[in-house]
């Protein structure tokens, strides 16, 4: 599932928001009702707790993607500590307030330099602390963009998802992550490192493990690739028995019922016949 950015539910949106608003009710000589809302709502709450983690992402500019990096990750693990029950009661509540004041459509309309690096700071803290599984495809884009905010520099994508990948081996909350870490396990000890057909399977696994027709109609169709590039190989194989064997072994490939779920140890099947077939296509090339 994605996770859906809020202005209204942005702490750091909201904060800056009410600075400016109090800026502009000062030179228009009006007591400033935004001065009051921001005393109220962000000292010594979990509001305010929570600004600190914005404030701490906006301090810093053209630093080391490693600097960079550590830094998300401690205001991603600070925000765990916050009482989530009490935070979403003050948004309700701050919200309540500011439109007693303010119109909400032109409170909102101003544009933020920040807004791009709050967005994807407010989506990884709501994926991080969801019970809900997300796609990992959204939480590499929102750290690439903070990144490229922290460093100035562009930051590969590709560096970010081996990163994610391998910090999915330390959880162990949930299905997907404890199955990730069995077959990290697994092929990274005995295999060395996972092939590209490999990777791909892990991926589609993560992605799709909330939605089990997607995962199964990805399962039969790589079952049924799997079994004909096996049977392609096992005619170009010379030796009589490996070729006995391997097809054998794509016989053996079979899809899954309508009533059947993919568990753990089909997807351990699936990775070990992608790593055959990787073996045996480096045989014969």
């Amino acid at each position: 599932m994605n996770i859906k950015h809020s202005k209204y539910k942005n702490t750091g949106i909201i904060f800056e928001l009410l600075v400016r608003q109090i800026t502009a009710d000062t030179l228009s000589g009006k007591t400033s009702k935004a001065s009051s809302i921001l005393k109220k709502f962000f000292v010594k709450t979990e509001l305010g707790k929570e600004y600190k983690l914005y404030e701490t992402l906006s301090k810093y500019n053209n630093i080391s993607e490693g600097k960079a990096d550590m830094i998300l990750t401690t205001i991603i693990e600070s925000s765990k500590s916050l009482n989530r029950g009490t935070l979403k009661r003050q948004k309700y509540n701050l919200i309540k307030e500011i439109q007693k004041h303010y119109n909400l459509d032109e409170f909102f309309k101003t544009k933020l330099p920040s807004y791009k690096s709050y967005a994807s700071l407010y989506t990884l803290i709501e994926i991080y602390n969801s019970d809900s599984l997300s796609n990992p495809d959204q939480i590499i884009s929102n750290k690439v963009s903070i990144l490229e905010t922290m460093t100035s520099t562009q930051v590969q994508a590709k560096k970010v998802e081996d990163d994610l990948m391998e910090e999915f081996k330390s959880y162990d909350k949930d299905l997907r992550i404890l199955t990730y870490k069995v077959l990290l396990e697994k092929f990274n000890g005995k295999y060395g490192e996972l092939n590209n057909d490999q990777k791909e399977v892990l991926k589609e696994f993560i992605n799709s493990v909330d939605n089990t027709p997607r995962l199964k109609e990805y399962y039969n169709n790589k079952v049924a690739y799997l079994r004909e590039e096996l049977s392609k190989l096992s005619e170009s194989v010379s030796d009589k028995a490996v070729q006995i064997k391997v097809s054998e072994v794509a016989n053996m490939l079979t899809s899954l019922t309508k009533t059947a779920n993919v568990g753990d140890d089909d997807l351990i099947n699936l990775l070990q016949y992608c790593e055959l077939l990787h073996e045996l296509k480096n045989v014969q090339a």
